[in-house]
């Protein structure tokens, strides 16, 4: 039966939104990670048979296929192909499942995936009101007569989704606010304790994550203001704006025998699953069970979980439904203290879910994360 290989994965710190990597060229941050993940794995960038990137917002700095446009920005040789991924959060994650996919088929033996998003350059969501001045209006989905016919047309929002989560689940405020404020402190000792260190790459004088915030108190969390009157969810409570890219380069057995490469990781399961696309943000829940069912697993022999805290509530209801050990969930904190850059996190999350079993000597790992049009993918890995 044809493996996938994790041969090296690495990553750039994850800048604050107006931050260190803010000025960054979108192309040059990706052919950052690019360049790091060559020398790292001392792989021929000429044996590289396509380049899969995600990333979301795909407008101006960010448009142009930026899976090519950072290779080639990385000076890296011109006859590797590259392409360009969106499933919206989820598009890195996605990146890496394609190109797994393409090894275990046989099409492909050494595929570069990753992402990489500018969020200072490109804001959320630009992509929904760019062609306003085209005469569309309320983003991709008011104007089609098959989705207003199945969904109506009210509007569809990740902040809705994620304050539904929190009505239909019935986590309170005062219950996100543990988790947010146990987020930052996990991520504060993780960069203490020179946790990310190894899968780093410093970039603009920039070495650690930059969100992580070291002053912050379930006392300031409490005196904010809700995001929709009446709600639960506050700015403390969702993952931060950031910039950052990540890069995993995957081999066949073919490529790890003739190009003497030590493999890290086996992609032992790759699944996606969908749900209701107004509430949104739920779908790991249904595809974690597809996952496990499909895979023979349960989620005990997880030794490591990374899931986007994309909001809190989007993980804690996770967490209640899938009975997962909250101690092996996001060990060194989520996205609401490290960030979340949306077309570079999937691989972000998988970068650090691969360094963590190592540092722990844990065997399986699984990564998921909510996506939008209520999607989540799923990836487990054995680490070996």
């Amino acid at each position: 039966m044809a493996e996938a290989y994790l041969v090296d994965a690495v990553r750039a710190p994850v800048g604050r939104r107006g931050g260190g990597l803010a000025a960054v060229h979108p192309a040059d941050l990706g052919a950052h990670v690019l360049n790091a993940l060559v020398e790292r794995s001392g792989i021929d960038p000429s044996a590289v048979e396509d380049v899969v990137f995600g990333c979301v917002d795909t407008l101006g700095p960010q448009a142009g296929d930026i899976a090519r446009t950072a290779w080639l920005a990385a000076g890296l040789p011109e006859e590797v192909p590259g392409v360009t991924v969106d499933r919206q959060c989820g598009s890195s994650q996605q990146a890496v499942h394609f190109a797994a996919q393409a090894v275990l088929s046989g099409t492909s033996d050494l595929v570069v995936a990753g992402g990489v998003q500018s969020m200072s350059q490109v804001p959320i969501g630009y992509a929904m009101t760019a062609a306003e001045p085209l005469g569309f209006d309320r983003g991709p989905f008011a104007g089609s007569r098959g989705w207003v016919r199945r969904y109506g047309d009210g509007e569809v929002s990740q902040f809705a989704g994620a304050e539904q989560i929190a009505r239909d689940w019935d986590i309170s405020r005062e219950e996100m606010e543990e988790f947010a404020l146990g987020s930052h402190r996990k991520a504060v000792a993780a960069v203490d304790e020179g946790r990310f260190a190894r899968e780093i790459a410093p970039l603009e004088g920039v070495t650690d994550d930059e969100g992580p915030r070291r002053d912050t108190t379930a006392e300031k969390m409490a005196g904010l203001r809700t995001l929709v009157d009446g709600g639960r969810l506050t700015a403390a409570l969702a993952s931060q704006i950031s910039d950052g890219a990540a890069a995993l380069l995957v081999a066949s057995e073919r490529a790890v025998r003739d190009h003497g490469l030590t493999p890290r990781a086996r992609i032992h399961h790759l699944s996606a699953r969908g749900e209701d696309p107004i509430r949104m943000l739920s779908a790991p829940i249904p595809a974690t069970a597809y996952a496990l069912k499909k895979s023979g697993m349960r989620i005990d022999q997880m030794d490591v979980v990374e899931i986007n805290e994309a909001f809190a509530s989007v993980v804690l209801a996770w967490l209640r439904e899938t009975g997962a050990d909250p101690a092996r969930v996001n060990p060194n904190g989520g996205a609401i203290a490290l960030g979340h850059p949306l077309g570079a996190t999937g691989a972000r999350l998988m970068t650090t879910l691969l360094h963590e079993l190592e540092r722990t000597g844990g065997r399986y790992g699984m990564q998921t994360m909510c996506e939008g049009g209520g999607q989540a993918n799923v990836t487990v890995l054995e680490r070996l």
